[in-house]
C-alpha cells in the first residue's frame, strides 16, 4: 500500500533527522533569538533581557503539566483501575471487535485525561490481547494510540482549553486575554460535543476495516501478553514496625481522600460540575481519586516514583518556551507574525489554517500543547483582527497539535516500551488514521465551524 510505504519513509526520515524534544527546543530557542533581532526589530542585549525575563514565566503551568502525567500514570496502574481494564478488554466476542474496543477505549480513556489514555492504553492492549489472541497485536497497539491523536486535546485534561479557564493564567497576567475562558465555550461548545464522538465512532470502524485477514495477522502469546499487564504492588512485610503499619495500612490514603472530597463537593456546589472545570481542579480529582485508588501509603508512592521518570521533558522544556515567550511578547515578532496569518486567512479560513499550521508544527515540535505559551499572543491577536473568538481559534489549535501525533513517534515511546514493538510496525495503520481524521477536521473547520 502506497500510505504504508509513505509512513515508514517518514518514519525512518524522523530518525535520522529529527533530534530529541530538548535538542528541538535550543534550536528555537536560537532561531526566535534571530527572529527578535530581525522581524522583531530589537537589539541583541534587548533580546536576550526579554528572554531571561520571560524564562521563569511558565513555572506554573508547568507544575500543573507535570501533575497530569503523573496523576495520570498513578491512576492507570492502580489495582482497581487494572482490573477494570481487565473486565472491559474481556468484553468482546470476536477477533475485530477486540480491535474495534480497544479504539474505543483508547480515545475514551484519553479524553478523560491524557496522561490516563497512554498508560492504561498500553496496559489494556495486554489484557486485550490475552483474551483475544488471534487479533492482529500490531492493530491493537496501534488502536491504542488513536486516544493521544484524535481525543485527547478535545478533552477533560486538554492544555490549551483548560489554561483558557485557570484564574490568573499567564496569558491574563500578560494582557493578552482579559478574563478567563470557561470550558462551556470550549470543549463544551456544540461543535466539540458533536465532532469528538463522531471521530471516535469513525475511527474504531476504520479499526475493523483495517483488520488484516487471518494468514496476514501478526499474533502475540498469552503469556507474552500476560507480562505486559504485570505491575508489581508491595508486599506487606511479615514484621511490621509502627512506621511501616502505618505505610501498609489505609488510614493515611482515606483521611487524604475524606480531605479531598469535602472540598471538591463544595467548589462544585458553588460553581458546578462543568463550569467549574480548569487545570487546577483536574489535576485535583485525579491526584485525589490516585491516592484512594492505592489504598496504602506504599502503593501510592511507589506508582508516583515510576511516574516521575515521565516527568523530565516538561522540566527541561518549559523554561525554555518560557524564554520564548518572552521574546515574541518583548519584540515586535508577535505583531509581524499575526500579520503574516491576517493576510493570508480570512474570518472563515483561520480555523482551517490554523489546524494545519499547529499541525505541522507539532509533528517536529511534539509539546503536549505547551508550544501554545509562544503561539498564543500572535494567534490570539491574529484571531481578533479577523473577527474570530478566542475559543474557535484555540479549539482549532488543539485539534491540529493533537492530529499529528498519529505519525509522530515522540508520545508513543511509553506506549512502545510496554507492547515491545517499533513505531515502523504501527506506523502505517497511524497513518490511514491521520489521513482520515485530517480530512474529517478540515471539512468540519471549513463548512461546520
Amino acid at each position: 500500500m502506497i500510505v504504508t510505504r509513505l509512513a515508514v519513509a517518514l518514519t525512518r526520515w524522523s530518525a535520522r533527522y529529527i533530534p530529541s524534544a530538548f535538542s528541538i527546543a535550543c534550536l528555537l530557542t536560537a532561531i526566535t533569538v534571530v527572529l527578535g533581532m530581525t522581524l522583531g526589530e530589537a537589539k541583541a542585549l534587548d533580546v536576550v533581557r526579554a528572554w531571561g525575563d520571560g524564562f521563569w514565566t511558565l513555572l506554573r503551568f508547568g507544575m500543573q503539566m507535570c501533575l497530569i502525567v503523573l496523576a495520570g500514570y498513578v491512576v492507570a496502574v492502580a489495582p482497581p483501575v487494572r482490573r477494570a481494564l481487565s473486565f472491559v478488554a474481556g468484553l468482546p466476542r470476536s477477533d475485530t471487535g477486540a480491535v474495534v474496543a480497544m479504539a474505543m477505549i483508547s480515545m475514551t480513556l484519553a479524553w478523560v485525561h491524557w496522561g490516563l489514555g497512554l498508560v492504561a492504553g498500553a496496559v489494556t492492549v495486554g489484557h486485550v490481547a490475552r483474551q483475544n489472541p488471534k487479533a492482529d497485536y500490531r492493530l491493537l497497539v496501534a488502536a491504542s494510540y488513536f486516544g493521544l491523536g484524535a481525543t485527547w486535546h478535545a478533552g477533560l485534561s486538554g492544555s490549551v482549553p483548560l489554561l483558557l479557564a485557570t484564574s490568573n493564567n499567564f496569558l491574563i497576567k500578560e494582557g493578552i486575554i482579559a478574563q478567563v475562558v470557561p470550558v462551556d465555550e470550549t470543549l463544551l461548545m456544540p461543535f466539540n460535543l458533536i465532532f469528538t464522538p463522531l471521530v471516535m465512532v469513525v475511527l474504531s470502524a476504520l479499526a475493523a476495516l483495517l483488520h488484516p485477514k487471518q494468514e496476514d495477522r501478526v499474533t502475540i502469546e498469552a503469556t507474552a501478553a500476560a507480562k505486559l499487564t504485570e505491575h508489581e504492588s508491595p508486599e506487606k512485610p511479615d514484621k511490621l514496625t509502627p512506621a511501616l503499619w502505618l505505610e501498609h495500612s489505609p488510614l493515611i490514603n482515606l483521611l487524604m481522600a475524606g480531605f479531598g472530597g469535602v472540598w471538591l463537593f463544595q467548589y462544585f456546589a458553588k460553581n458546578g460540575v462543568l463550569g467549574g472545570l480548569n487545570l487546577n481542579v483536574i489535576n485535583f480529582v485525579f491526584l485525589f481519586g490516585a491516592i484512594l485508588l492505592h489504598w496504602r501509603p506504599v502503593s501510592l508512592t511507589k506508582a508516583a516514583a515510576e511516574g516521575s521518570s515521565h516527568l523530565h521533558g516538561i522540566v527541561l522544556q518549559f523554561p525554555l518556551y518560557a524564554g520564548m515567550f518572552g521574546i515574541i511578547q518583548g519584540t515586535a515578532l508577535a505583531k509581524k507574525i499575526a500579520d503574516a496569518f491576517v493576510s493570508v486567512a480570512s474570518t472563515r479560513t483561520l480555523p482551517l489554517i490554523t489546524f494545519w499550521y499547529s499541525g505541522i508544527l507539532n509533528y517536529f515540535v511534539p509539546s503536549g500543547g505547551s508550544k501554545w505559551a509562544i503561539e498564543a499572543p500572535y494567534l490570539i491577536d491574529a484571531a481578533r483582527r479577523r473577527g474570530v473568538s478566542v475559543p474557535r481559534v484555540a479549539m482549532a489549535y488543539a485539534y491540529g497539535d493533537m492530529c499529528t501525533n498519529l505519525i509522530q513517534p515522540f508520545w508513543a515511546i511509553p506506549l512502545l516500551s510496554v507492547a515491545k514493538l517499533e513505531f515502523k510496525d504501527i506506523l502505517g495503520f497511524e497513518a490511514i488514521a491521520f489521513i482520515v481524521y485530517t480530512a474529517m477536521a478540515s471539512i468540519a473547520l471549513t463548512y461546520f465551524y
